[in-house]
């Protein structure tokens, strides 16, 4: 699949529930092509930000610009919906599935986008390929299913919309560390197969770092390391201080 220029600019967004201030200032960039990872403990505004991205939560302030194949979006905006249809899919914290839907019922709901529904067979085919256990338990309804297997399914349904961009927030929440391993895998493997831009929020950086291009540090919603690298990132005396307890 072909991936002309497809990235994501922030600039100086603000934003908050009611009079809390959740994001102040914050500005970054998702290259075409590119694993960029948000790192940040919890309540640091990681899953604001993505929410502003997909249109859930509204700055009062900033710019929030979108290239799909070569096309420049305002997303500021726009609803959700519009954005899903542009290319940008996101795979929420706590996965959100449908419990009471099979596991190929909800990934069939993944396809909603226009774009996408042409290609739900190849897609449904990747999707069995690169979690065989979705395919042997298509037919089980999905809040039967472990976390790990919720998880891969949240991806799946993601990939099922056809995106260009996809946000990933907090993959790792709730999963065991073999668990944790594997999704971060998974999720290398499918950038690869789609040639995808992510954005991925994530506070385990060790499984974070090992995918990621590049990445930031947000900390009481401000980005307060930009590392240009993943050797940068692993060098910083902020995330040594916060994740590695050095």
């Amino acid at each position: 699949m072909a991936n002309s220029d497809n990235s994501i600019t922030i600039e100086r967004i603000h934003a908050a529930y009611s009079a809390v201030r959740v994001l102040d200032d914050v500005s970054l960039t998702v290259g075409s092509g590119e694993t960029v990872v948000l790192l940040g403990t919890n309540g640091n505004g990681k899953s604001t930000l993505m929410k502003c991205i997909m249109g859930m939560v509204r700055p009062y302030q900033g710019l929030i610009r979108a290239r799909i194949d070569g096309q420049t979006h305002d997303l500021i905006g726009m609803t959700t919906e519009e954005i899903v249809d542009l290319g940008i899919a996101m795979v929420p914290e706590g996965r959100r599935l449908f419990p009471r839907q099979t596991v190929e019922e909800n990934l069939l709901l993944g396809a909603s986008r226009r774009l996408a529904r042409a290609r739900i067979k190849d897609n449904l085919d990747f999707c069995f390929e690169l979690f065989p256990r979705l395919a042997e338990r298509k037919n089980q309804l999905a809040g039967s299913m472990s976390g790990g297997e919720q998880q891969m399914l949240a991806l799946a349904r993601a990939l099922m919309a056809s995106p260009r961009i996809l946000l990933i927030d907090e993959p790792s929440v709730g999963l065991a560390p073999v668990l944790v391993t594997r999704t971060i895998d998974a999720i290398k493997q499918l950038k690869e197969h789609y040639n995808l831009t992510v954005l991925m929020a994530e506070q385990n950086f060790t499984q974070a770092i090992r995918i990621a291009d590049r990445g930031y540090v947000i900390v009481h919603g401000r980005i307060a390391f930009a590392g240009g690298s993943a050797e940068e990132l692993n060098n910083n005396e902020l995330i040594r201080e916060f994740y590695l307890g050095l």
